[in-house]
């Protein structure tokens, strides 16, 4: 089992910055990617950025270049630094974790806000 909580989003202004962090506990030495994904109203989740246990990123083409995500492997937390936001990137921001034994956890979720 892992067991993932999000933290950091808000209401930011056009161009403003966030920084979302997402604590892993559990059985995490089976983690071989994590990622940040995300829901606007009335759209798909998608991917926004993965990084796996090797420091490997991808991110998604709407985000890369304003958006870096990173880990701190002894805090057992990932980061998703958001610079440059745009209104379109409202959306609850979901952290997910992907497992080598086939299973996937996902945090509940938090909220970022871009709105002057």
């Amino acid at each position: 089992q892992v067991q993932l909580v999000e933290s950091g989003g808000g209401l930011v202004q056009p161009g403003g910055s966030l920084r979302l962090s997402c604590a892993a506990s559990g059985t995490i030495f089976r983690l071989h990617r994590m990622g940040w994904y995300r829901q606007a109203p009335g759209k798909q989740r998608e991917l926004v950025a993965t990084i796996t246990k090797s420091d490997s990123t991808n991110y998604a083409g709407s985000v890369k270049g304003r958006f870096t995500i990173f880990r701190d492997s002894a805090k057992r937390t990932v980061y998703l630094q958001m610079n440059s936001l745009q209104p379109e990137d409202t959306a609850v921001y979901y952290c997910k974790a992907e497992t080598d034994y086939g299973m996937d956890y996902w945090g509940k979720g938090t909220l970022v806000t871009v709105s002057s």
